[in-house]
């Protein structure tokens, strides 16, 4: 028979960390040897020779927090994978947990059922990540693109900016008047990005920008088709 992978979890809450453990303690390939509510706590059980498989961690805890308990883990038990379990979806928290190296980031208000198979991804070597939070980073993740290709392009903010709007089918002085330029200073950067991204009209830039990704497709709130001035 297989031994019980080993969950530590690190949560504040009493009752919750208290529930987590002895959900993990009742199935029947996972164990919870150590619950403790601070990442000092798991890091004085580290020091005492006991290592787990997992570490189930929130994010805002007493003392260190789950981002630098994430990371500390990593540094200090190589294979140990962290799953952060949180209340927060924002953007920025999501990102820093993720590049502190951890292979999880659920919502506290998932079901049991998910919790233990986002558990028993990340042991097999997946990613556990609740949907709401895998689309804000795939949504993060083409801004990158995005941001990379008009770097590549050697395009300055501005002129990503009247690009956008370019997309959008705003006409010059549109563009002009939302971004606070002159008619004339719009124009020079339409030019500029023709230059740049080596086409002769807006029809084609606006091809190439969708293509390539450059920008996003107009939607979500972003004006619609416009016709030039």
């Amino acid at each position: 028979m297989s031994p019980r992978a080993s969950v530590w979890v690190v949560e504040d809450q009493a009752l919750l960390r208290d529930s987590l453990r002895e959900l993990l303690s009742e199935t029947a390939d996972l164990d919870c040897p150590l619950a403790v509510s601070t990442v000092e706590e798991a890091a004085a059980a580290l020091g005492e020779g006991a290592t787990p498989d997992l570490v189930l961690m929130d994010i805002g805890l007493p003392g260190i927090s789950g981002i630098e308990g994430a990371e500390l883990f990593a540094a200090r038990v190589p294979g140990c994978r962290v799953v952060i379990l949180t209340v927060h979806d924002e953007d920025e928290k999501v990102f820093r947990a993720i590049c502190a190296g951890a292979s999880g980031y659920l919502l506290k208000a998932v079901p049991a059922a998910t919790l233990l198979a986002g558990i028993r991804d990340v042991l097999a070597g997946g990613a556990a990540m609740s949907p709401p939070i895998a689309a804000r980073v795939l949504d993060r993740l083409a801004g990158k693109d995005r941001r990379d290709a008009a770097l590549a392009y050697r395009l300055t903010p501005r002129e990503q900016e009247t690009l956008e709007l370019v997309v959008d089918g705003l006409p010059t002085k549109a563009i002009a008047s939302r971004l606070g330029c002159s008619y004339g200073t719009i124009d020079t950067h339409i030019r500029h990005i023709y230059e740049k991204l080596h086409v002769h009209s807006r029809a084609a830039v606006v091809a190439k920008a969708l293509r390539e990704e450059i920008v996003a497709r107009p939607g979500n709130g972003r004006a619609g088709p416009g016709s030039e001035a």
